[in-house]
């Protein structure tokens, strides 16, 4: 029998993971540029602190968790998401106390037991950050701006940010009692899992994707139609700020997020390019977690964005850090002196390939222009005995004399070839 992946757990192979470094690339420039820096937490937590802090009546502690017995008895579960643990080691280790405004981000994988599908795995991987320590909204609008802004920098202008409030305690009980008196005149229309969740989690029927509760909740309550004044203004002033830096967004009064820590501000980056899984990026305000996983009472605010489903929006691109150059040889007695080249370009920061087998000149030049080298060189008798080669940029066929150092090489990249090892992004049809 062949031994195959588990089930919605995925490879991600060396022809994809040149997408995933641009991403990750790109969201450590962007978060690091606001300020951020990474925490690194582990994959597996105690299982109570995801029931504290996401939530018993949740579909992801009630259905999705991975949650076992360890050796010690101990009730263990892999990470559903990241908030939970990155705010478990923000108390546990005091970072409150070195300076409760702390900006951190993370990269890595989750793991919730949900159907596969496209965008959606069991294994799948977030990059996220949180910002604690601050209640201004202009905190908010600096979050939603930097994700904007990630966007961007992926070359990703189509996912559009929506954005909500969902209240505090003092003003959501007057909106719940709303919505549930709106629900229970349809509750025979809900699905089953609103029914079930209808005493504990009412507002999740707003967000269901079933057709039946999508047309039972038309007309319902709206949640800004009931904030407070604190919560009103908080919002407006979110508002404010995203316009005065000119930051598109649309009001999504039905989002409510499928978390129990979030408050006030929420939002979600929402594509149309994916089916149901419209959503690549989401987050919001949880100014009472920290002091409800037993830390001090510090507000805070993030955002997770999921990998699989950015780098689905970026499919028709190929992604491959390619080679500076390809060095050829004529023959055996070559070998050495593209071996010592090599070695010094490599010291030197510069991505060299060559030949390892002695195949035809004929097949080399086939492999290099498989690699898409940027530069090739063939060096022959004459050429070991000169000390020179003929340098080809093989974008245009532009021939360059230089020696067969790295200064030589160096010389033929200050002709105007640009930075070394850049990732390839252009479309695969131009390629």
């Amino acid at each position: 029998m062949a031994l195959t992946a588990i089930k919605g757990f995925n490879d991600i192979l060396p022809g994809e993971s040149g997408r995933w470094h641009y991403i990750e690339e790109a969201a450590r420039r962007v978060f690091e540029l606001n300020g951020f820096s990474e925490i690194r937490v582990p994959v597996m937590e105690k299982t109570e602190l995801f029931c504290r802090s996401i939530g018993d009546a949740t579909d992801i502690v009630e259905k999705e968790m991975y949650s076992f017995t360890d050796k010690g008895d101990n009730s263990i579960t892999l990470r559903p998401e990241g908030t939970a643990g990155v705010m478990r080691a923000y108390i546990e280790h005091k970072l409150h106390a070195l300076d409760p405004v702390a900006k951190l981000y993370y990269l890595g994988p989750m793991f919730r037991y949900e159907r596969p599908q496209k965008g959606r795995y069991r294994q799948f991987h977030q990059i996220g950050a949180e910002i604690t320590g601050v209640h201004d909204p202009l905190v908010d609008a600096q979050v939603l701006n930097m994700l904007t802004a990630f966007f961007h920098e992926i070359g990703l202008d189509e996912p559009s940010l929506q954005i909500n409030s969902l209240g505090c305690p003092e003003c959501r009980p007057a909106y719940r009692a709303a919505l549930c008196s709106f629900l229970e005149e349809r509750m025979g229309e809900l699905c089953e899992d609103c029914r079930r969740r209808f005493s504990t989690n009412p507002l999740r029927a707003l967000d269901c994707k079933v057709p039946g509760c999508i047309q039972a909740t038309v007309g319902a309550p709206s949640v800004l139609e009931h904030l407070c004044a604190g919560c009103d203004d908080h919002f407006s002033a979110v508002r404010s700020y995203l316009d005065l830096a000119e930051t598109p967004y649309s009001i999504n009064s039905r989002m409510v997020r499928g978390l129990d820590y979030y408050t006030r501000t929420t939002f979600e980056m929402v594509t149309t390019q994916l089916g149901s899984q419209s959503a690549v990026a989401a987050g919001g305000r949880y100014d009472g977690l920290i002091q409800q996983l037993g830390g001090p009472a510090i507000p805070g605010i993030g955002f997770a964005m999921g990998v699989e489903r950015i780098a689905l929006l970026l499919g028709q691109r190929e992604f491959a850090s390619l080679p500076d150059l390809f060095i050829a040889t004529m023959g055996a007695g070559e070998r050495n002196a593209a071996f010592k080249l090599m070695d010094g370009l490599l010291k030197a920061g510069v991505r060299v390939e060559m030949d390892y087998e002695g195949k035809s000149l004929k097949s080399q030049m086939r492999r290099a222009d498989k690699l898409k080298a940027r530069f090739s060189v063939v060096i022959g008798g004459n050429e070991v005995a000169s000390g020179s080669a003929a340098f080809k940029r093989m974008s245009d066929g532009i021939v360059t004399e230089a020696s067969l150092t790295v200064a030589g090489f160096e010389a033929v990249l200050a002709q105007g070839r640009g930075d070394l090892h850049q990732y390839s992004t252009a479309p695969v049809s131009e390629q």
